[in-house]
């Protein structure tokens, strides 16, 4: 029993502390992967106090790289490709080549000393990967994967995983005797042509008609179980064709993503390949010799400004030539230069090949782990970076602000719509049956120039930057609605238009009820969450077709809308409103805006007594406020206040009259 509990310790030692460097990485929004590495550095050997055994997590990261190709494999789409072909086999397949094209042009020149040109080719292929997971996931949290520097972004990191595919089969071969290397590439190529010729003229078919035998039983543990089965079945077989297991895993993926199956199976092994991915990143943390590393700081140094400079340099020009903007190229280098998670891979095939010396290893393998420490804030401070650097980047930010100028200059008391997406544009339609003017702001380029060929007012600009939204006219808008639903991103346009214009209203879409207190808390008037919205209209069309009269459906749905959006208890009514059967008396709202002359000014509501005369107070709209105010927090009203109210039409004239005279 007491040697069970010593087994255990190690593994629980390290899954206690992936856990607390995960939860810190995501209090501070970085990329987990970051934690994951922290961990390896903790519990390795290298490292005195608590270690684990290196070769037993090394077995289980096999895993972790296993479902990362599997992964790769499954999102290989050739309409996906050929959209995104001039970046990928452009821009992408040319900055691999270079990379290792000037690392083995470089130990070609400096001779034994760098280990010649298989240590240059090998390490040259190390330094071409940038991190797919910590980019793709900044760029998304930032809305910049729609960009121009993001999508250039992304079809590099898709050549960059596919050009891993030859390597992990060229990379080993090169550890072989000088005059047998050819014959082991050629021979590794060879059986990785058949592997791949099998699979995709033999391979679909026959997965399609399998996957569909396993999904008819109606199990999703044996659909899961058959899934792991030959994703490890074909990583096995490659493995005994004297291939990577990773190879294997590819070909897995590949052959499903050609299935009707591919995006349940996405879902399904999320689960493993994230944990063992996990694993895997600690292993890499593991392999760091701290001691060894920390005896060279130069070095590490040294190659840390070689690979990110180099990288940034490279990658820049590369963008540039192929037709970049040089804000766009220079944001595109900054995003890319860093390793990535398959440059750990290659690194230890490197060194099982024994194609460079331990220190130089090390010092790589440590500059490759701070540059990924350090993409979070190079890519947070990229804006500044590429204001800095490219001139005409000043120049292209006034042309965006001038365009949004132009299309707001006309408008007064109109609506400004952040993100031009489905409801987005259905929001628009609906404003221009209403006669309201909107502008509309979005980052997809496509999107905006078909909309805007035809009519709509849409323009190309990023609702999060001030400028913009002063471009738009935020001090003349009558609302602002944010249909997009990030939180995090809306929170953050909320502090800029809190800070422009806090008397405007501002409409925001929340995917989930929790976002609702955040986003409002941040100076959002009204949150319009999609699970609540969807949960109405399922109960609504529930209740009508099992017999229940629609007009009792619409007062129940209209109740609990009622009960859970404060400013639908009755509605703003205008002239132009036609009253309808049984609203004579219906209860509506009425804004009433106090000057300094109101004698409600320097007096609370329990002073005012409105209760008595039969409204409510619905909310108070305070000058620097972001939020919504209720009536017990109010206090005594200040000039400026817009006051909310609640009631039938005569009661609400009285209750005005009580505020503006007394």
């Amino acid at each position: 029993m007491e040697s069970a509990a010593t087994a255990l310790q190690p593994i629980l030692v390290l899954l206690a502390s992936s856990v607390l460097a995960v939860v810190a990485c995501r209090s501070l929004r970085l990329p987990p992967i970051i934690g994951y590495l922290a961990t390896g550095i903790f519990v390795g050997p290298y490292t005195p106090g608590l270690t684990v055994d290196p070769e037993q997590t090394r077995r289980l990261a096999e895993f972790g790289v296993v479902f990362l190709m599997f992964s790769i494999g499954l999102e290989f789409s050739l309409p996906k490709i050929a959209v995104m072909r001039r970046a990928v086999f452009g821009l992408g397949f040319m900055q691999v080549a270079l990379t290792i094209g000037l690392a083995t042009a470089g130990a070609l020149a400096m001779g034994g000393r760098a280990g010649g040109w298989q240590a240059g080719l090998a390490l040259g292929a190390v330094v071409a990967m940038s991190s797919t997971a910590v980019v793709s996931k900044l760029l998304a949290e930032r809305l910049e994967l729609d960009t121009p520097h993001g999508r250039q972004v992304i079809g590099v990191l898709l050549a960059q995983d596919l050009a891993v595919v030859p390597l992990i089969i060229l990379i080993p071969a090169l550890g072989q005797p000088a005059e047998e290397i050819g014959l082991a590439v050629a021979a590794a190529l060879g059986k990785a042509a058949a592997a791949l010729a099998l699979v995709v003229f033999g391979g679909p078919k026959l997965m399609r008609a399998w996957l569909g035998v396993v999904a008819r039983r109606r199990s999703t543990e044996l659909f899961v179980l058959n899934v792991l089965l030959i994703t490890l079945l074909l990583a096995f077989v490659t493995g005994l064709a004297g291939l990577s297991l990773a190879l294997g895993a590819f070909l897995a993926g590949m052959l499903i993503s050609e299935t009707e199956y591919r995006y349940q199976v996405e879902d399904d092994i999320r689960p493993f390949r994230d944990v063992f991915l996990g694993l895997f990143f600690v292993s890499v943390g593991m392999m760091l010799d701290v001691p060894l590393v920390l005896g060279r700081p130069a070095l590490v140094l040294a190659l840390l400004a070689l690979l990110v400079g180099a990288k940034f340099v490279l990658i820049a020009l590369l963008a540039r030539a192929f037709g970049a903007a040089p804000g766009t190229a220079l944001r595109t280098g900054i995003a890319l230069a860093q390793g990535g998670e398959f440059g750990f891979v290659l690194l230890a095939l490197a060194r099982d090949a024994d194609l460079a010396s331990a220190p130089i290893l090390q010092s790589l393998l440590a500059a490759m782990i701070l540059s990924m420490f350090a993409t979070p804030f190079l890519i947070a401070a990229s804006d500044r970076i590429v204001l800095r650097l490219a001139r005409s980047e000043w120049m292209q930010r006034s042309l965006e602000v001038h365009r949004v100028a132009v299309q707001s200059l006309q408008a007064e008391r109109h609506v400004i719509i952040l993100g031009y997406g489905r409801n987005g544009q259905r929001l628009a339609r609906l404003l221009e049956a209403e006669g309201v003017r909107y502008v509309a702001l979005d980052l997809d380029p496509e999107r905006v120039r078909e909309a805007a060929l035809a009519g709509d007012t849409v323009v190309f600009a990023d609702s999060s930057r001030r400028e913009a939204l002063i471009a738009a006219g935020i001090a003349r808008a009558a609302a602002v609605v944010v249909t997009f639903a990030d939180a995090q991103a809306a929170v953050r346009v909320l502090a800029h238009i809190h800070g422009l214009n806090p008397a405007v209203p501002v409409i925001v879409r929340a995917r989930e009820e929790r976002d609702i207190a955040t986003l409002t808390a941040a100076g959002a008037s009204e949150v319009v969450p999609e699970a609540f919205e969807s949960g109405l209209m399922l109960a609504s069309h529930a209740l009508v077709w099992v017999g229940v009269p629609l007009a009792r459906v619409m007062r129940r749905v209209s109740q609990m809308r009622d009960q859970h959006y404060g400013l639908l208890q009755g509605l703003f009514r205008g002239p132009s409103d036609q009253p309808q059967a049984g609203e004579s008396t219906q209860a509506r709202l009425h804004s009433v805006m106090l000057d300094a002359t109101a004698y409600a000014v320097g007096k609370d509501f329990a002073e005012l007594g409105l209760e008595d005369i039969g409204v409510q107070v619905r909310a108070v709209r305070r000058p620097g406020e972001k939020a919504k105010l209720g009536a017990a927090e109010a206090g005594p009203l200040r000039p400026g206040d817009v006051v909310v109210l609640l009631g039938a039409p005569e009661l609400l004239a009285a209750a005005e009259l009580r505020l503006l005279r007394g």
